[in-house]
């Protein structure tokens, strides 16, 4: 059977797992037949794909860069504010959540346009797709409705799936099929009890609000008020947690990088004040012994005779 448009209304259609099938659900999307055999590398962004009719929901406008921005955006959101937190935080892009049958075919599929873990799943706990029934569920869910509008049709679903938060972004680029009445803006949907309620801020990240995240995904160039707040974010996580930015490896090597090199600038100062002439060869020597023993390089620097003596007085 190849894939094709279906004719005709979909309305009375039941998916596999009893959910009414019909294509007004989806806004910004088209029913297409594609078989199972053809689900995994069918080329066209899927919304959504139900076993039972073989019948996927498939964006009718192709991928643009106003689409794709706000999710890669946010990897690199959640990059910074790891790094002020101390703690992993892992964002896998976009990723298939499959309901499947006992023998791990899917019965459905739906598709998110970016999906993050603030504790990340171990190298064994990874697969290709994200089992709604067996597998973690991520801590945020992003959609962008640049063209869609997944609130009448994947938003119950995720509800239903017990999903934890669920961010809904409408960028602040305009398609032209987006209904005017719908402005930008991102909402945050959060499970209370089984059922979805709206916040003004995010539960899995404390303090950061919706109106900061939608500026900080949609701003061509980070500003430095979401810098500040992504440092704010990122110090209430790591409260939480009990890690800070010095647990951060990367920051960790750049700040006693940095520290290094205030001590070698300290040293050859001090040899400049005294007249002592050195090549620059002395200064990537003692960039070496920085790192291990700063207070012995001051001292050596205010002893020494000349460059030669200062590295001999140096720890070996």
């Amino acid at each position: 059977m190849a894939d094709g448009g279906i004719s005709g209304p979909l309305t009375l259609a039941v998916d596999a797992e009893g959910w009414p099938l019909d294509v007004a659900d989806f806004p910004g999307c088209e029913a297409v037949r594609v078989p199972r055999e053809r689900i995994e590398d069918h080329e066209s962004r899927v919304e959504y794909w139900d076993s039972l009719t073989e019948t996927a929901m498939v964006v009718r406008e192709p991928t643009s860069p106003f689409h794709e921005r706000p999710s890669q955006r946010l990897a690199r959101l959640a990059e910074r504010i790891a790094a002020s937190s101390g703690s992993i935080i892992e964002t896998f892009g976009a990723s298939d959540l499959v309901r499947a049958f006992a023998d791990g075919r899917a019965r459905v599929l739906m598709q998110a346009d970016q999906v993050l873990y603030l504790d990340p799943p171990t190298e064994a706990e990874l697969g290709p797709k994200i089992d709604v029934d067996n597998d973690r569920l991520p801590d945020v869910v992003l959609e962008v409705d640049y063209s869609t509008d997944v609130r009448p049709g994947k938003l119950p679903r995720y509800e239903a799936w017990g999903f934890p938060e669920v961010w809904v972004d409408v960028p602040d680029e305009r398609s032209a099929s987006r209904p005017r009445s719908r402005p930008s803006g991102l909402t945050i949907h959060v499970l209370v009890d089984g059922r979805f309620s709206t916040a003004t801020q995010s539960r899995a990240f404390p303090g950061w609000t919706a109106a900061e995240i939608h500026r900080a995904l949609n701003e061509h160039a980070p500003s430095a008020e979401s810098h500040a707040v992504l440092r704010r974010v990122g110090r209430a996580l790591g409260k939480l947690e009990g890690t800070g930015p010095d647990d951060d490896p990367w920051l960790r090597s750049e700040r006693d990088e940095g520290r290094s090199e205030g001590f070698v600038a300290a040293a050859l100062a001090l040899l400049d004040s005294r007249d002592i002439p050195y090549s620059h060869e002395l200064a990537f020597r003692l960039r070496q012994v920085a790192d291990r023993s700063p207070k012995d390089l001051i001292a050596a620097a205010r002893a020494c005779t000349d460059a030669d003596d200062l590295l001999r007085r140096l720890p070996g």
